[in-house]
């Protein structure tokens, strides 16, 4: 895909939706922590759930650490895999109040050494909740940068260096919420909605869906 169709792409979905954000509930930079740790393989529609409980009773490390484990199970329980989520985020309040203040760090190493905190995390905190332009690359955005072929790659890694390299600077701080939001709603895994598709003209997806019957 050459640069202009690049531009072009980011422009649609950028007058389609000109200040993209992140679907989970979130009112702090440790709210935002804390959701994204628990948001791993589980909708953010379950986790804002449980959060719109947690938050209002423990929205802080210190108070998360005084809740305990059991008290933090109990808010969490809804989410799939709450065991070991609750684990890290225990362990995480704990390492954020010992080494870092009871603040969100806000450089990627700080935050991949915390408990539950990969890459993929790190690239949200460091963007949505502290303006750095980085991409998060989840599998919506692995399947919209390998099938539109925006920036194809055989790892998230690749394709997130990819995505750095050939975004355009303008839309580099919203990529992807841009990305991410395409994936979840037009581009879909089974069945991509390609007849209300915003940049169809401009995919490079060879096998796009015809809309359904009567519609």
């Amino acid at each position: 895909m050459n640069a202009a169709k690049r531009e072009a792409i980011f422009e649609r979905l950028k007058a389609a939706n000109p200040e993209p954000t992140t679907e989970l509930d979130y009112a702090t930079p440790f709210e935002l922590l804390i959701a994204v740790i628990l948001s791993a393989q589980a909708t953010d529609v379950g986790v804002n759930k449980a959060t719109r409980r947690l938050y209002p009773v423990a929205n802080t490390p210190e108070a998360i650490l005084e809740l305990g484990l059991d008290g933090l199970k109990e808010h969490i329980k809804t989410i799939g895999l709450y065991n070991a989520k609750a684990e890290n985020v225990m362990k995480t309040c704990r390492m954020l109040v010992e080494r870092h203040g009871g603040e969100v760090p806000r450089d990627r190493e700080s935050l991949e050494a915390l408990p539950g905190v990969g890459r993929k995390t790190a690239n949200v905190i460091l963007n949505t909740a502290f303006g750095v332009p980085t991409i998060a690359v989840d599998t919506h955005i692995f399947r919209v940068a390998n099938r539109i072929g925006l920036a194809p790659g055989k790892t998230v890694l690749e394709v997130e260096k990819r995505l750095m390299r050939l975004t355009p600077k303008a839309y580099l701080q919203d990529a992807h919420h841009w990305l991410i939001l395409h994936g979840r709603y037009v581009c879909k895994a089974r069945k991509p909605e390609c007849w209300r598709c915003p940049i169809a003209d401009l995919c490079e997806y060879k096998a796009k869906t015809p809309p359904p019957v009567g519609a």
